[in-house]
């Protein structure tokens, strides 16, 4: 199968090349580790990667920066290793060192599609892929090269949405992009439960008061403190991040009080 191009995404999301209204220049794309998997029950679908790379390209051949966070629960998952008994700090190391092997992955497809990528591990393997380094990281984007960070934040206990948080305020991005399996936050689990409602804005106080499974609190809460706002979309729909970049698609966004409407 041919992988999709990023004038495919672009002609599908019907996007013209500019960078939208200007408010979202320079973002951060967390995606989960299950969303590699397509229909499968482990590991990682090739054509699923092809079309989230292409997603990617699209948004960057209109002209955003664009770095990516990607889990790794389709490999490998610490929290859930650890339940059943695994020592916790050995049990998170082996899910950062899964989060490697889906950032190489997405690599190969970006680079396939003509994208300069670099993977930055904060674990240093110096023969797969660079150590981060904040600075280089930033020359990266600046060179219009995507930046994927793999390894969490190199230190167990913190899951990858922290990381995303992490890396989202040191390099200055204008918004933490999640590509879900949904459209947006619910109330509940619209997959179960067809009566969900799904909201269109909502406040960091909202989703920590709440307990919406946005999340961890720790990356809500440095997102609050770094007024970067966070904005839900999925991943899965053809064209969906170019058009939640332009303001057209269908989304949750998460900001300070007063933007999301709130006394």
């Amino acid at each position: 199968m041919t992988a999709p191009t990023a004038e495919d995404a672009l002609a599908e999301a019907g996007q013209s090349r500019r960078v939208g209204d200007g408010r979202f220049k320079r973002i951060l794309l967390k995606v989960s580790g299950e969303a590699l998997m397509g229909a499968q029950n482990y590991g990682i679908d090739l054509e699923v990667a092809d079309r989230i790379a292409s997603e990617i390209a699209a948004a960057r051949s209109a002209g955003y920066e664009i770095c990516l966070v990607i889990g790794g629960g389709n490999i490998f998952r610490g929290f859930s290793a650890a339940a059943k008994g695994m020592e916790r700090a050995s049990a998170d190391y082996m899910g950062m060192l899964a989060t490697v092997m889906n950032a190489l992955a997405m690599q190969t497809s970006l680079e396939r599609m003509g994208v300069d990528t670099r993977v930055l591990s904060a674990i240093p393997m110096m023969t797969v892929c660079e150590p981060y380094i904040r600075r280089r990281a930033v020359r990266h984007m600046e060179k219009g090269r995507v930046v994927i960070f793999a390894a969490g934040t190199g230190n167990p206990f913190f899951t990858t949405d922290t990381a995303a948080a992490l890396r989202a305020a040191e390099m200055g991005c204008d918004a933490l992009f999640k590509g879900t399996q949904v459209d947006g936050v619910y109330n509940d689990d619209p997959r179960r439960n067809p009566d969900a409602t799904r909201y269109d804005r909502l406040s960091y106080h909202d989703v920590l008061a709440k307990n919406l499974a946005v999340m961890d609190s720790a990356a809500v809460s440095l997102m609050r403190d770094n007024a970067i706002p966070i904005v839900v979309f999925s991943i899965h729909e053809q064209g969906g991040l170019a058009r939640v970049l332009e303001g057209e698609g269908v989304c949750t966004v998460i900001e300070n009080d007063q933007v999301a409407g709130k006394d």
